[in-house]
């Protein structure tokens, strides 16, 4: 197939219903699509098989130009068409009500075509594949558009505006209008619906303003405003998209097997609840002064740590708190740009990656600031603590979740120190039952190892893990939970030596690391990892380089504010899933150090 068919990941949008996410591509297209839930099966999957996996496309004729924006602080999506002919905007969005989440027992996509000048013709095609394209749809016509199901479990009802006119053919549909200036028509999708409804009764205008007041309502509530506030604020409504509302989980991202080198094997799923993840989101939402989300992620905590004989907490889960996430190759797919395998499910959920046990940590004790410490939260939290206290000196397979044997890594061994440091401040500010004294003897312990064995004194570096002379970029994130003072000689000297032997070619991006991983391939440079050593650089003192850094990596952003799990240093062309959680969160918290350590900012 030629790779023309696929747009570049930075072409596509994202809405969601704190549910699941829809990709819109600046064609106008919806390659990307898992309902109900981010996690699963999809209906719309040409994101990675653009002959099999299915779309949900509005084609405007004869257009010259396209363009995108969301609208205001909204999670609300307009592509604006132009052509000789005229202008059409197309706005995109999925409902959630001003006042909570749900608005509709259905998941639905609302998408308004209007002509603001000239006339244009309009067509607007539907061909989903369910089950990531291993169902066939069976399609009908109805009186007010077209019924699509796999004929098992998986029912889509479209519903269109009278003047479209529907024909369906094999396993698509598509509906042609043609509209002159002022005019508009509603195209409404719905899940689990067996009738295709007038779209009228489907009130696209109401659930557009309700969805307005939403977002605009949510982002009121956003602390932030420096000098970065639109891309703070955009970072922090593309996370908002990623939570899932029923369980207070968090997707690291909400697609699957968009590659780290074009046409490798990188290629992952990660539309699951990385502990990990969800707890550096929660700590750029306390620092944006949004709390609602951490209360509701402690509960979900407190739903997957119950089971007492599950062994150490797992490194992701479903969405809905399952612990069963078997990896699995789809040989049916092609691949984005021909990159297989394509993957459901993420073989690294059985790993043992210790670092999590100090980011859940992190978390509630910041959680504890607003929120009671109750009895079952606290039960739950100091068996969390206890554990790092009997196990913190076992290997594990560290953060970037390498696929090589377990290691003594330096970034896990740092985090296992917070989970015991903040575990002690826990129970000490709160007056909580705990072998406190336990606690502080491991944790010296600890460190004192860290400090020992992690820094490598020839190369002025704390390393990967003990013994080595590999660096990684995760360990620039010491001072950042304070198990060493920014002002550190060895914080200093590190922050300067990543930044300089991980830097990604002519670029001034860095990897995340340049050792062996167990697996084939290469990948791009990492923007988290970029972001952190722009966040780094400020906080020891070299302010002007890590903003100059900081606004580099703005500028590579795509034309909505998104970023994708990484860039190629040489084109900045997006790699990996999209749009990638970390990275935005990474944004957020560098751009709050920059506003507190800047030269307006108080002493």
């Amino acid at each position: 197939m030629d790779l023309s068919s696929y747009p570049p990941i930075s072409d596509y949008g994202v809405i969601g219903d704190l549910k699941t996410v829809a990709l819109v591509g600046r064609n106008g297209a919806i390659d990307w699509c898992c309902m109900p839930h981010f996690d699963s099966p999809s209906v719309f999957a040409s994101l990675l098989d653009a002959a099999k996996g299915g779309s949900f496309r509005v084609t405007v004729r004869d257009t010259e130009t396209t363009s995108h924006s969301y609208t205001g602080n909204t999670a609300i999506l307009e592509t604006r068409y132009t052509g000789p002919a005229g202008v059409v905007v197309v706005t995109d969005f999925m409902p959630i009500a001003a006042s909570g989440p749900s608005i509709s027992q259905h998941t639905e996509i609302h998408r308004t075509v209007r002509c603001e000048k000239g006339s244009a013709d309009v067509e607007v095609r539907l061909n989903p594949q369910f089950a990531y394209a291993t169902r066939r749809p069976e399609l009908s016509q109805r009186r007010h558009g077209v019924l699509a199901t796999d004929g098992i479990d998986t029912v889509l009802a479209v519903s269109a505006s009278d003047p479209v006119e529907w024909s369906v053919n094999g396993d698509s549909a598509s509906g042609r209008v043609s509209l002159d200036a002022g005019e508009e028509i509603h195209v409404v999708l719905r899940y689990d619906d067996d009738d295709v409804r007038p779209v009228e009764a489907l009130n696209t205008a109401e659930k557009l303003a309700a969805t307005r007041a939403y977002w605009e309502g949510w982002a009121r509530g956003i602390s932030y405003c420096g000098k970065y506030m639109p891309a703070v604020v955009r970072c922090a409504i593309t996370l908002k998209l990623l939570c899932f509302v029923e369980t207070g989980a968090m997707v690291a991202a909400p697609t699957t097997s968009l590659p780290e080198e074009l046409g490798g094997v990188r290629n992952w799923d990660y539309r699951y609840a990385w502990l990990r993840d969800t707890c550096f989101a929660l700590y750029s939402f306390h620092v944006l002064g949004l709390t609602e989300e951490a209360d509701n992620f402690m509960n979900f905590v407190k739903r997957v740590c119950r089971m007492r004989g599950a062994g150490h907490l797992q490194t992701m889960y479903t969405v809905e708190g399952g612990r069963d996430i078997h990896e699995v190759e789809l040989d049916h797919l092609d691949g984005y740009e021909h990159s297989r395998p394509v993957r459901v499910g993420n073989k690294a959920v059985g790993q043992l990656q210790m670092d999590v046990y100090g980011e859940v940590l992190e978390t509630a004790h910041i959680w504890s600031r607003t929120y009671e410490m109750t009895e079952g939260t606290w039960e739950v939290t100091r068996r969390l603590v206890d554990w790092i206290a009997d196990n913190w000196h076992r290997k594990d397979h560290g953060i970037w979740e390498d696929r090589t044997e377990p290691r003594e890594y330096v970034f896990s061994r740092v985090m296992c120190w917070v989970a015991l440091d903040r575990g002690i401040a826990l129970a000490v500010d709160h007056g909580l039952d705990a072998d406190v004294e336990k606690w502080r003897v491991e944790a010296r312990k600890l460190r004192a190892e860290v400090l020992e064995r992690g820094f490598n004194k020839e190369l002025g570096c704390f390393v990967r893990y003990y013994g080595s002379t590999d660096l990684d970029a995760a360990v620039l994130v010491i001072p950042m939970v304070r198990f060493l003072h920014r002002s550190d000689p060895r914080v200093k000297s590190t922050v300067r030596r990543l930044a300089h032997d991980l830097r990604a070619g002519g670029s001034r991006m860095i990897y995340r690391y340049r050792s062996e991983d167990g697996l084939d391939g290469q990948e791009g440079a990492f923007s988290i990892c970029t972001f952190w050593l722009a966040q780094a650089l400020a906080m020891i003192g070299d302010y002007r380089e890590g903003q100059e850094l900081f606004e580099y990596m703005l500028s590579h952003a795509n034309d909505l504010g998104l970023f994708s799990e990484e860039l190629d240093p040489t084109t900045g062309r997006f790699l990996g899933n999209f749009p990638q959680g970390l990275t935005h969160i990474a944004l957020i918290n560098c751009a709050h150090v920059l506003e507190r350590l800047g030269p307006r900012a108080r002493p």
